[in-house]
């Protein structure tokens, strides 16, 4: 363990046993350097980690306080040595303030910097609605059975050609096309886990994976996830020697919400200790096709030798929001992800099936994907120089090499629930950090989307999300 980490866990200890009450303020850089005889870089990024856990905030010119709701967090205990957060039985519980939150985005009138999705005109309906009419016209009447699980065969060979072409040999019979990538994880998860069990989860992460864990009664262990280096290998492997992990539900390329993307080495190294444990990974790969440069990123299934990770993925992103079609390469779990979609929902849109593999056909997939590539590469450019123009010294953010979102990092003693309140009164939704964590950490981090056009209103929104930020610094 790195010596910022040690000292982070030391503090984080004092915080969550009550020994610094919340409101209390924390020993400055000086006494820290002095005390603990270590340098004030090392000071600082173990306040940063305390930060990221929601731990701390820091307050301009006063040092830093224990936030509110700290105390009650998961303890700590020590564990070979290291220090890690202790598994409760407690559920998840995150539907209460994600559904606010979301709730609260949904106004057509107001700009959707918060949104999950991209923008619907970056996808050709008009040439879909042909292939979607074609193929209903010429259907069999037999594919009300045949396109039950596992799926439209036309699309599935379809699917196992796009694997082909990022050198990765995928059987079709081990592909299931499932109600969009959200059905495609959530089967994997109860194919892999029983309740009670333990999973781990990226933090911050997609919050759905959080909705997941809390329904199927699950428990959750958080693995940190570094803005710019992707998911943190070391507390993987502290957390699979500590605890029962069943499985773990990772995002390896263009991480929601970070962005971040794993590099190739890591992403072998994660198959590898998850292969030695027989611990089975379920990758959401919903991004993977939207790269903004020229060479696509490898999913960690390019790794994969013992049919344990179960690469799931989906065209909501990419060519038709709205048609729920996914699938999932779903390893030596192919038959019990068939027979849990059949004992489920049933099957996937049956008419959706055929459209969508008649578009891949037919359509020119392959110049859609480069029309939307290009397109978020240009409004990332858009947004990171609007960012440059108006946020205040002391937000930080990386830019991301896929996707459409951008993670950013406010000022000290920025709020991010309070931003997100006051955005929303000026018009402009954001997703504020806590959303992203079972903890409620991440209280000085928002998620933004750049995947809508841009515009004169989006550089607006941009300025007007600025000013809040000056002014919640004063």
């Amino acid at each position: 363990m790195k010596r910022f980490e040690a000292l982070a866990y030391a503090m984080a200890d004092e915080i969550r046993s009550g020994r610094r009450p919340v409101g209390s303020r924390m020993p400055s850089l000086r006494e820290h350097t002095t005390e603990q005889r270590v340098s004030q870089s090392t000071v600082f990024r173990a306040y940063y980690l305390l930060e990221e856990w929601g731990l701390v905030r820091a307050r301009e010119r006063s040092g830093y306080f224990v936030a509110p709701g700290a105390a009650p967090a998961p303890r700590v205990r020590q564990v070979d040595q290291m220090s890690v957060a202790e598994v409760r039985s407690t559920k998840v519980d995150v539907s209460d303030l994600l559904f606010s939150v979301l709730d609260a985005i949904r106004d057509p009138e107001v700009v959707p910097l918060g949104s999950a999705f991209p923008s619907p005109q970056l996808f050709p309906l008009q040439r879909l609605a042909k292939s979607l009419s074609h193929s209903s016209r010429v259907i069999s009447p037999w594919s009300t059975v045949t396109d039950l699980p596992p799926g439209n065969e036309s699309l599935r060979r379809d699917i196992s050609r796009r694997y082909m072409g990022l050198g990765i040999a995928q059987p079709v019979e081990e592909l299931v096309v499932t109600s969009g990538a959200l059905d495609a994880l959530n089967l994997c998860l109860m194919a892999t886990t029983r309740p009670g069990d333990v999973v781990a989860i990226e933090s911050p992460g997609f919050y759905a994976a959080l909705q997941a864990i809390e329904r199927l009664d699950l428990r959750a262990v958080e693995i940190p996830v570094d803005p710019v280096f992707g998911l943190d290998l070391e507390a993987l492997e502290l957390a699979l020697r500590s605890h029962p992990i069943r499985a773990c539900w990772f995002m390896t390329s263009y991480q929601n919400p970070t962005g971040t993307t794993m590099s190739r080495e890591k992403k072998q190294a994660l198959v590898e200790m998850l292969a030695d444990r027989d611990v089975p990974l379920i990758e959401d790969d919903v991004y993977g096709e939207l790269y903004h440069g020229t060479v696509p990123p490898l999913p960690a299934m390019t790794f994969d030798r013992k049919g344990l990770v179960m690469h799931c993925s989906s065209f909501s992103k990419t060519l038709a929001p709205g048609y729920r079609v996914g699938w999932v390469a779903a390893g030596r779990y192919a038959q019990k992800v068939q027979r849990l979609k059949l004992m489920t929902t049933l099957s996937a849109s049956i008419n959706g099936q055929a459209g969508i593999a008649d578009y891949l056909n037919h359509g020119g997939y392959d110049r859609q994907l480069r029309r939307v590539r290009f397109a978020l590469r240009s409004q990332l450019d858009a947004m990171n120089a609007a960012l440059q123009r108006w946020m205040p010294d002391g937000a930080k953010w990386a830019r991301p090499e896929g996707g459409y979102f951008l993670w950013l990092r406010l000022p000290p003693g920025v709020d991010a629930m309070q931003l997100h309140r006051r955005a929303l009164a000026n018009g402009v939704s954001i997703a504020p950090g806590p959303i992203f964590s079972s903890q409620q950490a991440f209280g000085n981090y928002i998620r933004l989307n750049f995947g809508h056009p841009w515009s004169d209103r989006m550089q607006a929104a941009i300025e007007t999300l600025g000013q809040l930020v000056w002014q919640a610094r004063r």
